[in-house]
């Protein structure tokens, strides 16, 4: 096989925008390879911001019309990617943007509709990566570990820090992984008070004191005691982290260095309950791996028996997105690309909806 090129979009709970990735993907004796030739990110305009963030509340009606105009608008992004990086793909690989994720009830939406993305664009899409496994009874989440798998396996952990936190490991001869909590949303949420994008590097965050009453509530929150597989999004944090932070007396500042201590503890609690090596490595993308605060606190609550490995900033920024691009490879080839260990589905599948442009 030659293999693919593939345009994977991904856009995550932390809201900053569109991650885009024209990868190239091939398999050579079993295993599969990457190379990233261009990414471009496409920042969200304030309107379209709020208009994803609040997509929970919408009508059923306003909901349809944003899934539709968000679809078109991907394939717009999307061609103007192929003008600026030429056409030579094969098809686009599209996560979309999660407006609903309720999977006890059944329920999973990722917004962007295909067969307009599609349509716009002029290229082949795979997209709703979600829905099946939420129909096997699974979590619909999170996908990535498949990609962490087949892509990233020398590595003992793969920890991604988007708007949540989430890791990925081999037990057992098979995949497991889970939402651990909060990563960028509570610091994002605390920095847009601010009138910041984000704090470059931790630095407000590192020099803050903790707020010892506020992280033994935070530690103490239910979803941290539940059994994996487990996920969580942006629901968890409306309902459950946002009044803490609004009812705390602590400043942005000391908010900020508390939440980074607070999201290092529960991530060495989940890596040192399944470390099974006396020497392990750990692999951190995900914005919060530009975060040199987070991560010095991470190595520090980690301790000597778990080295974090920080890759390429490309690589940071634009895993999810090569990994969706690989799970539209292998849906394409009819192989598994959610795995049931995972996501606590009564099955693994092969996931993803396949939308062609109409012509003319």
């Amino acid at each position: 096989m030659s293999g693919y090129n593939v345009l994977g979009l991904m856009s995550g709970t932390s809201l900053d925008g569109l991650d885009m990735a024209l990868c190239h993907i091939w398999q050579e004796n079993g295993h599969w390879n990457f190379t990233i030739k261009h990414t471009k990110d496409v920042a969200y305009s304030d309107d379209m911001r709020e208009q994803l963030k609040n997509a929970i509340y919408l009508s059923e009606k306003d909901h349809a019309q944003l899934h539709r105009d968000y679809g078109i608008w991907l394939g717009e992004q999307s061609k103007n990617f192929m003008e600026a990086f030429g056409s030579d793909i094969d098809f686009i690989a599209s996560h979309g943007h999660t407006s609903h994720h309720r999977p006890h009830d059944g329920v999973t939406f990722q917004l962007g509709d295909g067969q307009l993305l599609a349509d716009t664009s002029s290229k082949k899409v795979v997209c709703d990566f979600r829905t099946k496994d939420v129909s096997l009874k699974g979590q619909g989440a999170p996908l990535v570990p498949i990609g962490d798998k087949l892509l990233f396996h020398e590595y003992d952990f793969c920890l991604n820090l988007g708007g949540i936190s989430n890791i990925s490991f081999e037990k057992d001869g098979e995949r497991i992984a889970y939402d651990i909590g909060l990563a960028n949303m509570p610091l994002n949420y605390i920095t847009h008070k601010m009138g910041l994008a984000y704090d470059e590097n931790g630095k407000l965050a590192r020099s803050g004191k903790l707020d010892h009453g506020l992280l033994q509530q935070l530690n103490a929150l239910a979803y941290y005691q539940l059994p994996y597989p487990k996920s969580t999004g942006y629901e968890w944090f409306t309902g459950e982290i946002v009044p803490l932070i609004e009812a705390s007396k602590s400043s942005e500042i000391d908010l900020l260095h508390t939440f980074i201590h607070h999201n290092c503890e529960q991530i060495a609690i989940s890596v040192h309950k399944h470390q099974s090596k006396s020497q392990n490595k750990l692999l951190a993308t995900g914005g919060g791996a530009l975060n040199q605060f987070f991560m010095d606190t991470l190595q520090e609550k980690l301790g000597s028996h778990t080295e974090v490995v920080v890759p390429s900033r490309t690589l940071i920024a634009y895993k999810e997105a090569l990994v969706f691009a690989l799970m539209g490879v292998l849906r394409l080839e009819g192989q598994t690309n959610v795995l049931r260990s995972v996501t606590g589905a009564t099955s693994d599948s092969c996931s993803g909806e396949v939308f062609l442009p109409n012509q003319g």
